[in-house]
């Protein structure tokens, strides 16, 4: 067991955990120099001009091994499989490098934005007023140390999950066809700390984003969408049983009301 019922309670009532060292240096030094050498040296890339998608840095390490190792061969996937039951996570075929890069010095922003992915506006590959959940969790990499806020930090709203569930539950997840709902949520949103090779792994109707970069360094992760082997046949109905995909997460919370 990697987890404990604290993590998984925790989990459950905050959205996101982060799990340290899960990933070995080995693998987070050979993915950074990779990604810094792409960087360097392909540049953007990922045009997607059909879909109005601009381009982005990283487009060619998408399914590379240096990558997608990380998560298919270290405890990543012990992580995910303990909340979502054994044998129940696929495998990552593609996960894709976030470099945040730093503002220039005096030109620093505080401003947060959120948002719940799947949600189309026409520039992202769904057309506006659409939605879809075709992913159960998200898994985030860090691979250079981000030990304070504002330095492009993964940012949750903990517990915004639950209170999308209701609202979803009174009103139907067809609202999502106006765009994100907004309502009251219960905490103010963190911006996750964590150092090269932590884990932060989070429900997939977590408000997120990533705040803005006013640190000296370029903040480097990798992020993936893990799936459960049953996520299309469930798909958006997802919104309104969050639990339905996560075995281990149930079993605390069942054990709890017993």
């Amino acid at each position: 067991m990697i987890l404990s019922k604290r993590q998984k309670r925790q989990f459950a009532d905050e959205g996101y955990l982060v799990v340290q060292g899960v990933v070995p240096q080995v693998m987070i030094k050979a993915a950074r120099q990779t990604v810094n050498h792409s960087i360097g040296h392909v540049g953007i890339g990922g045009e997607d001009l059909v879909n109005h998608r601009g381009g982005f840095h990283c487009a060619e390490l998408l399914d590379a091994s240096v990558i997608t190792d990380m998560f298919n061969k270290t405890p990543v996937m012990r992580v995910a499989e303990e909340l979502m039951g054994q044998g129940n996570v696929q495998a990552v075929g593609r996960a894709k490098v976030y470099p945040r890069f730093p503002l220039l010095p005096g030109d620093e922003k505080k401003r947060l934005g959120g948002h719940i992915d799947g949600l189309g506006n026409g520039t992202n590959g769904q057309p506006r007023g659409s939605y879809s959940r075709n992913f159960t969790a998200f898994a985030v990499i860090y691979l250079a140390d981000v030990s304070r806020p504002w330095s492009g930090n993964f940012t949750v709203w903990p517990g915004s999950h639950r209170a999308y569930e209701a609202h979803f539950k009174q009103y139907g997840h067809g609202v999502l066809k106006e765009g994100r709902p907004q309502i009251d949520l219960p905490a103010d949103p963190v911006m996750v700390t964590a150092e090269a090779g932590d884990l932060v792994i989070a429900h997939h109707a977590l408000m997120h984003g990533a705040c803005a970069n006013n640190s000296p360094d370029v903040r480097l992760a990798a992020i993936s969408r893990l799936k459960h082997v049953a996520v299309e046949a469930l798909g958006a109905d997802a919104y309104l049983q969050i639990w339905r995909e996560w075995d281990g997460v149930r079993e605390v919370l069942e054990g709890e009301s017993a």
